[in-house]
């Protein structure tokens, strides 16, 4: 143990490369000093010993977390979750099974990158069910080699992941899309751009004070109609409230019997009955 095993305390936390090049120099343990240190953490809980398991493993945290960087996201971060996976491995590491710890940890490295990837990756969670992440992290090593997927790649790839041929364009889909902002940033307004989705995207009843003006308008068209149809004299209300209002409606001909005068005539009444209405609901406003 040649090579402190510790970072130096001047390390630049945006430097990655220092970082990198540190945690390289640490020392590496061989198989029977790992297991020394793997059991004083264990029998003795020694905290020291577990410190330093981790420290020797950095290493492979960033080989695992360089094979990540295609998503776009920043490699000091996929290193960080790396760790955080390295450290919950040397807490349920066996000692005694008989595989070195990186061999053990590999699972929980990448376990813990994978969540931050599916977390981070898009802004709205692309991965929710286990054959989806399953998907997600295959789809693209496929795609890279054979691009948009006929329906034969696409049931050979459901058939090599066990899901199904549905699941296979629905990830695929979602991979090819991209997020966009709903509103544009305040900095970046823009009259003449309407790409913003907040720019055609609208919800009718997303103001409560149009809402509520509307509602009380409403209640004052009914209010001025009703008082409109009470100046009409009675037979007009019965051909209106007949012809438009009931919810079985009369023909001119029903009514025409009814008042003992031709279809014509109740056209005629009906017609005046509607002018005026029109005419004290103009002069109301």
């Amino acid at each position: 143990m040649t090579h402190a095993l510790t970072l130096p305390a001047n390390l630049s936390l945006g430097s990655i490369d220092d970082y990198i090049r540190e945690v390289n120099l640490l020392t590496r343990f061989d198989a029977d000093e790992e297991r020394a240190l793997a059991r004083r953490f264990h029998e003795e809980n020694d905290l020291e010993a577990a410190r330093l398991l981790v420290l020797s493993n950095l290493r492979y945290v960033v080989h695992i977390a360089r094979g990540y960087m295609g998503y776009g996201l920043p490699l000091p971060d996929l290193i960080q979750e790396g760790n955080i996976g390295l450290m919950k491995a040397v807490k349920r590491y066996d000692p005694e099974v008989g595989v070195r710890l990186v061999s053990f940890a590999v699972h929980w490295i990448r376990a813990e990158i994978h969540e931050f990837v599916i977390q981070n990756w898009r802004i709205v969670k692309i991965a929710t069910t286990k054959a989806q992440r399953k998907l997600f992290f295959n789809l693209r090593k496929f795609k890279n080699r054979l691009g948009w997927f006929s329906p034969e790649e696409a049931r050979a790839v459901a058939d090599e992941l066990g899901v199904d041929v549905s699941s296979v364009y629905e990830m695929e889909s979602r991979l090819s899309g991209q997020d966009v902002a709903f509103d544009t940033h305040p900095d970046e307004e823009d009259e003449r751009d309407l790409s913003s989705p907040s720019h055609y995207l609208q919800q009718a009843d997303g103001d409560p004070a149009i809402a509520l003006a509307e509602s009380e308008w409403e209640q004052i068209r009914h209010t001025r109609l009703a008082e409109a149809i009470a100046q009409l004299d009675e037979r007009s209300r019965d051909i209106l409230a007949n012809r438009w209002l009931n919810a079985e409606k009369l023909t001119l001909h029903d009514l025409a019997d009814r008042y003992r005068v031709s279809a014509e005539r109740v056209r005629q009444l009906e017609s005046s009955a509607m002018k005026k209405i029109r005419k004290a609901l103009l002069e109301a406003d």
